[in-house]
């Protein structure tokens, strides 16, 4: 019998140390944005975190949008293939 290939997320350790670097460089970004020099051009992008708000807004719009008014539109019936 032949063992099935261990990967690299098999292992919970290793999942975990990613989460910590991952989160280590979320920190890193959005630390670092309070001292970066923005060249903007509306008075609102110099909010701090601004591109990162109006990016995970955007997100859950998009996915509002597809599965309130997109999938009703697609959606087929239960019983359409027979």
């Amino acid at each position: 019998m032949e063992r099935e290939k261990e990967h690299l997320f098999d292992k919970p350790r290793n999942v975990k140390r990613l989460l910590t670097i991952f989160y280590g460089f979320l920190a890193f970004l959005l630390i670092g944005d309070f001292f970066i020099h923005k060249h903007t051009e509306f008075a609102w992008e110099e909010w701090p975190e601004f591109y990162a708000i109006y990016g995970f807004v955007a997100c859950v719009a998009l996915v509002l949008a597809a599965k309130y008014l997109l999938r009703p539109i697609v959606k087929r019936r239960e019983d359409y293939y027979d």
